[in-house]
């Protein structure tokens, strides 16, 4: 049976910058995936990142393919400030990224990984089978779509996640319901009616918060007193961004109210315009929802009890994500029966490994142990830079049994 001694399960941002910086140390490694597949994929078609330009980038290891060049020798409109980036243009950069520093990617589909000899037995989805000797899962966050209890029962007819679509124009002329206060719901609202919806919102917060956009050229003041970040302005995001190893060592109730409570649902300053336009039903949480003859009939309640009935051909949950690793398809039982998690994302080391030695684990599952920062493309740089320099010193080393783990090596 083939070996290899790392296999990256992932092809986004996180996945990309990995295999690019494993490629330059001279790491034996596959990387398995779709390239981009969540961007192309999986977000609607017109929308625009909330990330600005300079933290919109993937990393290579000498930083030579950034979005800003990318934008350049493509005569493509670019700021590093201020001008958001089209989601077609962070994708076909994406893509680009990929065929220069990870031209060896394989656009296939793992459909297990279970233990084996000390290392781990991989199949795809066209039958192969191979032995690794350490896994890297850098999926997206499109296996943790989470929809609102009350409304699961619904069939597929009346009832998609967000992130089922990137195509809107299957909604032009129809009647639609968009749940949720963030971004996603905000970019989804607004690019429905452009496309010709009849579309509301419904949100649980009494309004939607929107960005303000930034003063440009910022005055000496902002910039010391709240200076650009990857995730936003601030010394609290500074922070966040730059000291992720930082955070790791921070007690685990403060980690997890970062995560949880930093850079809450805000839609892009951007979307102001065609948002406006947008019926907004604040204060209000579905409490029934049914569906017959074509049609869903939701009950909603607001803050003072108000009952209000409205009838809608589909309803778009713009929820969010939930990390939950016993979503992941691929995972044996006998692995995730020896993970350690808090609130269903893995405990990881200081170098990302899970409690099962010689898997790891990046993006917005490693954000419960880094902070924030990792639920975004910009903490690819630290994830990719750190992880692949603790791989590259291993190449040589024995695994690391689950019996001989140093006491204190993970954050709890």
């Amino acid at each position: 049976m083939p070996t290899t001694d790392v296999v990256i399960i992932g092809a986004g941002p996180y996945g990309l910058s990995i295999a690019a910086h494993l490629r330059a140390r001279g790491v034996e490694h596959r990387i398995i995936g779709d390239p981009m597949h969540f961007w192309r994929a999986q977000m609607p078609k017109g929308m625009l990142l909330k990330s600005e330009g300079f933290a919109s980038n993937i990393f290579d290891s000498e930083g030579v393919l950034s979005l800003r060049q990318f934008c350049e020798e493509r005569r493509i409109a670019y700021a590093d400030l201020g001008m958001p980036v089209p989601l077609e243009t962070f994708s076909a950069y994406g893509l680009d990224f990929q065929k220069r520093f990870v031209p060896d990617l394989e656009d296939e589909t793992v459909v297990s990984v279970g233990r084996y000899q000390g290392g781990f037995q991989l199949q795809l989805q066209s039958g192969e089978s191979f032995t690794a000797r350490k896994v890297v899962v850098a999926v997206g966050i499109g296996y943790f779509y989470h929809l609102p209890e009350k409304l699961t029962h619904l069939p597929t007819e009346g009832l998609s996640h967000s992130s089922a679509h990137s195509d809107l124009e299957r909604f032009r002329g129809r009647d639609v319901t968009v749940i949720g206060g963030g971004a996603s719901a905000v970019d989804l609202a607004g690019l429905l009616h452009e496309g010709g919806a009849t579309v509301r919102l419904i949100v649980r917060k009494p309004l939607v918060k929107l960005h303000t956009k930034m003063q440009l050229p910022r005055p000496l003041w902002q910039r010391v007193c709240q200076p650009i970040s990857g995730i936003g302005p601030g010394w609290r995001y500074l922070v966040l961004t730059e000291a992720p190893l930082l955070v790791h060592h921070l007690p685990t109730t403060i980690r997890l109210i970062l995560v949880k409570r930093v850079l809450g649902p805000a839609g892009g300053w951007f979307m102001r315009d065609s948002f406006a336009h947008v019926p907004v039903l604040s204060g209000y949480r579905v409490n029934r929802a049914e569906f017959s003859e074509g049609r869903a009939h939701l009950q909603i309640v607001a803050n003072d009890g108000t009952e209000t009935r409205l009838v809608t051909e589909h309803v778009i949950a713009a929820t969010g994500y939930r990390v939950d690793l016993r979503r992941l398809p691929f995972l044996s039982q006998e692995i995730l029966s020896q993970l350690r998690l808090v609130e269903n994302a893995p405990i990881l080391s200081s170098g990302f490994e899970s409690s099962v030695g010689g898997l790891y684990f990046v993006g917005a599952m490693s954000a419960n142990s880094f902070g924030p920062v990792m639920k975004f493309a910009v903490g690819a740089k630290f994830a990719a830079s750190r992880l692949s320099r603790q791989l590259a010193a291993q190449r040589q080393a024995p695994l690391t049994s689950l019996s001989s783990m140093a006491p204190g090596r993970y954050s709890l």
